[in-house]
């Protein structure tokens, strides 16, 4: 009986999130953004989340010009599909309309490389990869084991053996993004202005005034301080609650 109230409580939210997530779509159609943004951030606040969601999310936000949520927003867009053009688009047009111009250092070396192929997919795609390599692997060893001829088993043996390869550097590109993204911490200033000053303190001088809409890295943290990096690598402290963390 349990399981059958589970079921239900499940289909119901499911329900939920997708009646909230269509009337969302028909309010931005009807160009009434905000209700939009309301039905959006239901869905959100549900527990349900995709690619698609944080995109027409983003949109909303960009068409009354609120900079740092629409950035935020293609940003998670981004994470659950960084293969996609339109997202990145998008982002690019939010970006310019944030106020800072921040150089961006490109890094280099063999991690760099690394991380440039595994960012291809979400980590939970990488995950579902190794799920079909897995089942390939299973159809390749049934084969092997029922072929009547050397020939055949050898071509079998070799199979499972590439997609045994494909299994290993597909959870090790999910584990490696994973931790990515764990590490790197990525946020974005929600303040219209946010000082990064040399020290956790409230009266240490400004090494810069930043605005809403920039992306930086988070360090550390302390109190009510987090220690940032910015794009072009400069670092500082700034106010916990000016920035949202991705």
């Amino acid at each position: 009986m349990k399981k059958f109230i589970y079921i239900l409580i499940l289909l119901s939210q499911f329900s939920f999130a997708q009646n909230a997530f269509e009337k969302g779509n028909q309010s931005y159609q009807k160009e009434q953004y905000e209700q939009a943004i309301t039905s959006y951030e239901s869905v959100l606040a549900s527990g349900k989340q995709s690619a698609e969601l944080y995109f027409n999310l983003a949109n909303s936000y960009y068409k009354l010009h609120k900079i740092a949520p629409a950035i935020y927003n293609y940003e998670k867009a981004l994470q659950l599909s960084p293969n996609d053009v339109e997202i990145q688009t998008n982002l690019d047009f939010a970006q310019k309309m944030a106020i800072d111009e921040i150089k961006v250092i490109p890094k280099v070396g063999f991690k760099k490389w690394i991380a440039d192929f595994t960012s291809t997919y979400y980590y939970d795609t990488w995950a579902w990869i190794t799920v079909v390599f897995a089942f390939v692997f299973l159809a390749f060893f049934v084969g092997y084991y029922f072929s009547g001829t050397t020939f055949r088993k050898r071509i079998f043996f070799v199979g499972m053996f590439l997609v045994l390869m494909a299994i290993a550097i597909s959870v090790f590109a999910g584990i490696f993004e994973k931790n990515r993204l764990t590490n790197e911490k990525p946020a974005i200033i929600f303040a219209e202005t946010a000082p990064l000053k040399s020290e956790p303190k409230v009266a240490s001088p400004e090494t810069v005034v930043l605005h809403e809409g920039t992306k930086v890295y988070v360090l550390e943290s302390i109190a009510n301080w987090k220690k940032v990096q910015l794009t072009d690598e400069t670092t500082g402290w700034i106010a916990s609650e000016s920035i949202k963390e991705l």
